[in-house]
């Protein structure tokens, strides 16, 4: 058991630390590349595949809130890893009560990003719960974070800390800038890093004499970047896995930082924008619903449905490939437009209004369903513009199995009876929601949602006793000083 002591300054605690930091080095010497590690306790039945799974055996500290960093863990959580998040007593993880509410209280949106995680609240502004976090980094293979650059080590937890007490950690750590830099410590909000990247310059609609955004960009309705940023970081940590034997058997310590910005990650996704610069002096501008120097692709406006006569509808064509603008304009009655002129993508990007106009006049005398039909006959791709009702009862997506259905126990702290009692959605025990299915699917790998997002602090026992060893009066004593969530 940890006795108080080891949660007091003094060298006592050092020790205790020093010797937790032993036991681990020499667990990482019998296991040094833990992605196959398997399991020799019972398995619950949530967890009964979670040996086939490739990141069984890793543990990840995720003490990030809101998107970035906790996106990356639902990532690494979802192919095996077990992912203790820490969060602040009382409160949590601000994302638990964004945008909209369920009958208890609490978004269903934190359902999907806390999924196969374990909650523990530990206030992080206290002493003895940054000793607890220590502690936890000691036993965990990765610690991912995404507070701004020089909090962690305010706190005497950055990985000059941690690092020499569990030299294979793998430190994770998502801001909006990077680590260094002269913008390093300014705050991290993917709306600004996505304006700064350029991304936001590039979407909206072009002044027709200069190319360049006319009126405000265009904003996806996500936060884009915070996800960006949290894919680069799930596959920053794993090649930072990946590596850890071999840097070991060269002598070097197993662990490394991996540093991911939103600045960055959102550069990453913008193409061929910076080498045309270059070399060209190009500076690219919106294309509305378009794209830039590709032709044709767009999309475009057909009949509604008399299902819904006042919803807008429209298609989204690709057909800059060459042989399949032919059988475009053929479908389409255009053979006007086939020919030396329209042979190859940069005739058509000089003919494109003329093109383009063609496609949404004959599209615009059809429903939706009729081009799709007419098209897809002679293999030009087409897809009509979907909203989520559309996803979630589609027939492919049904197929792949794209969405899950994750039980909510109906017991949950907070629910309200009476609006339990109503709500359609709900039966004897609890609820279930749907969320998107993680991908890529890798093939003899059972990846899948194991449980929900979970309560405020429903793990604090399991993962404070029984992982940590305090005892049952340093426990209690802590829930009362309020170091950790009751």
């Amino acid at each position: 058991m940890v006795s108080r002591s080891l949660l007091s300054k003094g060298p006592r605690a050092a020790s205790l630390l020093e010797l937790l930091a032993r036991r681990q080095a020499t667990y990482h010497q019998r296991s040094s590349f833990r992605l196959h590690t398997t399991s020799t306790q019972p398995e619950h039945p949530a967890r009964a595949n979670l040996n086939t799974l490739p990141l069984s055996g890793i543990r990840v500290l995720e003490v990030g809130q809101v998107i970035a960093g906790p996106f990356c863990g639902q990532l690494l959580g979802h192919y095996g890893a077990e992912v203790i998040k820490v969060e602040p007593p009382n409160v949590g993880d601000p994302l638990r009560v964004w945008r909209e509410l369920d009958v208890d209280g609490v978004s269903p949106w934190w359902r999907s990003i806390a999924r196969n995680k374990k909650s523990v609240t530990i206030d992080m502004r206290k002493e003895e719960g940054r000793r607890l976090v220590k502690m936890l980094a000691v036993k965990s293979d990765v610690m991912l974070e995404n507070f701004k650059p020089g909090t962690l080590e305010k706190w005497n937890l950055g990985p000059a800390d941690l690092q020499p007490l569990n030299p294979s950690l793998i430190f994770t750590r998502v801001s909006g800038y990077g680590q260094t830099g002269p913008w390093a410590s300014r705050p991290g909000y993917a709306s600004v890093c996505e304006a700064e990247s350029g991304f936001r310059y590039i979407n909206g609609q072009p002044d027709p004499e200069t190319g360049a955004l006319s009126g405000p960009p265009v904003r996806p309705n996500i936060s884009l970047g915070d996800s960006v940023a949290g894919l680069h970081a799930a596959f920053g940590t794993v090649l930072a896995l990946m590596s850890r034997k071999n840097r070991e058997s060269q002598g070097l310590p197993g662990g490394q930082t991996v540093d991911v910005s939103i600045f960055e990650s959102m550069i990453n996704l913008m193409e061929g924008i910076i080498p045309e610069y270059d070399r060209k002096g190009k500076i690219r501008g919106p294309s509305g619903s378009s794209v830039t120097g590709i032709v044709p692709t767009n999309a475009y406006p057909c009949k509604p449905s008399p299902s819904a006569p006042s919803a807008p509808a429209y298609v989204v064509i690709g057909a800059n490939a060459d042989s399949i603008y032919v059988r475009l304009m053929t479908a389409l009655g255009r053979p006007d437009l086939i020919g030396p002129d329209f042979a190859q993508n940069h005739h058509r990007v000089a003919r494109q209004n003329e093109i383009e106009d063609a496609i949404a006049a004959w599209t615009r005398t059809r429903m939706a369903e009729e081009v799709e039909e007419t098209l897809r006959a002679v293999g030009v791709p087409v897809g009509r513009v979907l909203n989520v009702k559309d996803i979630v009862k589609n027939e492919h997506t049904k197929a792949r199995g794209l969405v899950e259905e994750v039980w909510v126990p109906h017991s949950a702290p907070g629910a309200d009876p009476e609006k339990l009692e109503k709500d359609a959605g709900t039966h004897g025990g609890g609820w279930n929601v749907k969320v998107s299915k993680v991908v890529p699917v890798l093939e003899g790998c059972d990846a899948k949602t194991r449980w929900a997002g979970p309560e405020l602090g429903q793990h604090n026992r399991e993962v404070l006793i029984g992982e940590l060893g305090l005892a049952e009066d340093e426990f209690a004593r802590l829930q009362e000083e309020g170091v950790i969530g009751k």
